[in-house]
């Protein structure tokens, strides 16, 4: 027991956003299939800009320190579609997807 607050505390020191940052995940899709691994996805906060990019299956992952109203951007086939996300305290799923419309992407929660 003593160990592992030890090893919380630690971690706290080294990596203290981790521990209040508010987690934003979940996957992107188009057309029903999941985006390809490397799609760069940003999380904008007044603050800071977040950066991450999308897996195998279309999942991506960020810590953002901010709490309060942010802008997703997702770098897909030379466009930047947006899509308002929040974050809090807890981890909060956003999974999207892209829809193209006169040859332009808009993103869409599913």
């Amino acid at each position: 027991m003593r160990k592992n607050t030890i090893l919380i505390l630690i971690v706290g020191m080294l990596f203290p956003s981790l521990i209040y940052a508010g987690e934003i995940y979940g996957t992107i899709r188009e057309g029903g299939k999941a985006v390809t691994k490397g799609i760069k996805v940003e999380v904008v906060s007044p603050a800071k800009t977040y950066t991450a990019q999308t897996d195998a299956y279309g999942s991506y992952r960020l810590y953002v320190v901010e709490k309060g109203k942010c802008m997703l951007k997702v770098y897909y086939k030379g466009q930047t579609p947006l899509f308002m996300v929040y974050s809090y305290d807890k981890s909060t799923r956003y999974d999207l997807s892209l829809e193209s419309k006169d040859g332009k992407y808009s993103l869409k929660r599913k």
